[in-house]
């Protein structure tokens, strides 16, 4: 297993937090002389994000509208893959996570035949545990993708997912370990396309351990996410899709169903921003330029206009 340690305790501070303050509230008091109860901890929003740096590119954007516009806003980023937050957001410890419709709405329906933008949106709304919703989905897209070395492509004639079924050679794929049982990951190729293929666990989301097990042989393929600069900047060939392995996948932000009408506002108001082109854009400053995560979002928030 090819791996990247990506670990960090979350909730122990805000349980003992909530613990206190409900052990003052059952101590109910009229001494003047009793500081007064602390609300405050219910009027936080905690905004979430994966252990994948452009999700929390989005997440911070998020987090600074939010606080722009008066909201208190805690973050818990980094938490791991849908395993790890999905129980966050519907047991309401986390609030408000950028993610993805398509893989969003794979989670909650294996079987989901939606493949276009809109019918995977409707879908999803459809498919949450009522503890959840979804606002508005982005232009920008950040959907899986098969990706080859410029090499391999011109020596085995593989543009698309259909050729990878003519070579001979074994073939193995890299990703992030849930991959292997995701409707997409090995058996989806084999049932939609006919091809076999082996799977190193990667655990850095496509990032510069997945790149440089694919362009030093180690495996013949690899998940990662259409706005991922590494395919630009190291010449590598998305696979076509032609019988829509992959579902469309738009951003979109998953919330609590309770989620203040007025927040939603501001979050619905960065998502009609939010382009292809931008993500695009915004990763490669985080990945190649080394810049952080909140001057990247404080600079496309000025730059849109979603500032006072």
């Amino acid at each position: 297993m090819i791996t990247q340690a990506s670990t960090r305790g979350r909730f122990a501070i805000a349980a003992a937090v909530a613990g206190a303050a409900l052990l003052l509230a059952g101590c109910g008091s009229s001494d003047p002389l009793q500081a007064p109860e602390d609300t405050s901890a219910s009027d936080t929003i905690v905004v979430g994000s994966q252990a994948y740096y452009s999700n929390e590119i989005i997440a911070e954007i998020y987090a600074q509208a939010l606080e722009a516009n008066g909201f208190e806003v805690e973050r818990e980023f980094n938490i791991g893959q849908r395993d790890a937050y999905i129980p966050e957001l519907e047991s309401g410890n986390v609030d408000v996570f950028p993610e993805y419709t398509g893989n969003l709405l794979q989670f909650y329906d294996k079987e989901t035949t939606a493949r276009s933008t809109d019918d995977v949106y409707a879908a999803l709304a459809d498919a949450l545990p009522e503890e959840l919703k979804v606002l508005d989905q982005a232009e920008a897209t950040d959907q899986d993708s098969y990706v080859v070395t410029q090499q391999f492509s011109d020596e085995n004639s593989v543009t698309s997912l259909e050729d990878l079924a003519a070579v001979t050679t074994p073939l193995t794929l890299g990703g992030n370990s849930e991959l292997e049982t995701r409707p997409y990951g090995p058996t989806g190729l084999l049932e939609t396309y006919g091809v076999t293929v082996a799977f190193t666990p990667i655990e850095d989301s496509g990032g510069p351990l997945t790149i440089q097990a694919l362009t030093d042989g180690q495996v013949q393929m690899v998940n990662i996410f259409s706005a991922s600069p590494a395919i630009g900047t190291e010449g590598l060939v998305v696979l076509d899709d032609p019988k829509s392995l992959f579902l469309a996948s738009h951003v979109v932000p998953l919330v609590s169903s309770d989620l203040d009408d007025k927040a939603a506002e501001v979050i619905n108001a960065v998502q009609a921003q939010l382009s292809a082109a931008d993500l695009v854009a915004m990763n490669a400053r985080s990945s190649i330029d080394q810049e952080s995560t909140d001057t990247i979002a404080t600079d496309w928030l000025t730059e849109k206009g979603l500032f006072d």
